[in-house]
C-alpha cells in the first residue's frame, strides 16, 4: 500500500486525484505506524517550510519519514515535501529539516517575479523524469548538485528533481503537470524497493 502523508498540506487532494486516475491504491494517513508499514510513501507539500516541519514534529512523524526515505522503500517528496527532505531552509533556518538529503534550501534572489509560478521546462538526466513542461510554485530552490536528476532554469539553473537510492524529491507538482507528471507518478508507483 502507498501512504500519502497528511500533515495538513494544501495539495493533498490533487495528489489523491492523480493516483485515483492512475488506478493506484493508497491510504492518506498521519499515523506513524501506517507510514512505517507502507510499501511506498509520498510527502506532498504546499506552503511554509516552518509550518510544515512544526506539523510533522507535532504529529511525531519525523522518525518514520526519515526511515521510509532511507530504508530502500520508494519515497517521493513533492515541492515543499522535497524541500523538507533537506537539512535546512532559508525560509525557517531555526528549524531543522528531515536531513534525508544534505544541504540547505535557498531563497531565489532574482530580478524576476518570485515566487516562480506556472509551467516551466524540465531537462531530465534520469529516465524516472520524463522530459517536458511541469507546474511550479516556489520561492525557494535547491541548487544543482551531485544528486540532481533533472534541472529547470528560472534566472538561474536549479534542481527540479533529486534522487538518492529510492528517495526522490521533485520541486514541481507532478499531480498538476498533465501527461508528463502522471507518467512520473506511474513510474514511481511501479518502482521496486531496493
Amino acid at each position: 500500500m502507498l501512504a500519502i502523508v497528511d500533515y495538513g498540506s494544501g495539495n493533498l487532494h490533487s495528489v489523491e486525484n492523480a493516483l485515483r486516475h492512475l488506478g493506484v491504491q493508497y491510504r492518506t494517513t498521519a499515523f506513524p505506524q501506517e507510514i512505517e508499514s507502507a510499501e511506498r510513501v509520498i510527502l506532498p507539500g504546499v506552503g511554509n517550510f516552518g509550518q510544515m516541519i512544526k506539523s510533522i514534529d507535532d504529529l511525531n512523524l519525523r522518525e518514520c519519514l526519515y526511515k521510509a526515505a532511507t530504508d530502500g522503500r520508494p519515497f517521493l517528496g513533492i515541492c515543499l515535501g522535497m524541500q523538507a527532505m533537506f537539512e535546512s531552509s532559508e525560509e525557517a533556518s531555526e528549524l531543522p529539516g528531515l536531513g534525508i538529503l544534505t544541504g540547505a534550501v535557498k531563497k531565489f534572489q532574482l530580478d524576476l517575479a518570485v515566487p516562480h509560478m506556472g509551467w516551466n521546462e524540465v531537462v531530465p538526466a534520469d529516465a524516472l523524469v520524463p522530459a517536458g513542461w511541469y507546474t511550479f510554485a516556489n520561492s525557494y530552490y535547491v541548487p544543482v548538485q551531485k544528486v540532481t536528476i533533472a534541472t529547470c532554469h528560472y534566472g538561474i539553473p536549479f534542481s527540479a528533481a533529486l534522487r538518492v537510492g529510492n528517495a526522490i524529491g521533485v520541486q514541481f507538482h507532478p499531480e498538476k503537470s498533465g501527461t508528463a507528471g502522471l507518467q512520473l507518478l506511474k513510474q514511481f508507483c511501479e518502482m521496486p524497493p531496493c
